[in-house]
């Protein structure tokens, strides 16, 4: 079952630090067609929520430059961002802990296609009952 995002725009933050992850992770989401923007780390992921930028879903890295992704998603949950779907994305267990503890909604090891479809059907469906 293919899912095509076209039509529902979804919105993405993408935040990594690591630049051939950055490429992967961007065709994987261009591949369901959703809008994303890129950030190299926490502290830029947070300054776009500042200007009023909405995502449905961010998918963020851990150990970052300047401020770390459970840093990032503590903050953006501060300023009352609780509708927008966060994912962390690290191999590390310890990460994992860290993601939780910060507000993330889920947490993965690795991001395959597979998983980032789910993830987005989800982000999808609840989008779509939020504007019902």
């Amino acid at each position: 079952m293919a899912f095509q995002t076209q039509g529902s725009n979804l919105r993405a933050l993408l935040v990594e630090d690591i630049k051939v992850n950055r490429m992967i992770l961007s065709q994987m989401l261009r591949k369901f067609q959703v809008e994303t923007t890129v950030v190299q780390n926490g502290q830029e992921a947070v300054e776009l929520f500042l200007g009023g930028e909405t995502f449905d879903i961010v998918l963020t890295d851990n150990l970052m430059p300047i401020m770390t992704g459970p840093e990032a998603i503590s903050k953006i949950r501060a300023m009352g961002a609780t509708d927008v779907m966060i994912v962390g994305v690290s191999v590390d267990a310890n990460s994992m802990e860290e993601f939780k503890d910060a507000g993330a909604d889920l947490c993965v090891p690795k991001l395959k296609l597979e998983i980032l479809e789910h993830i987005l059907q989800e982000t999808r469906s609840k989008k779509n009952k939020s504007s019902a």
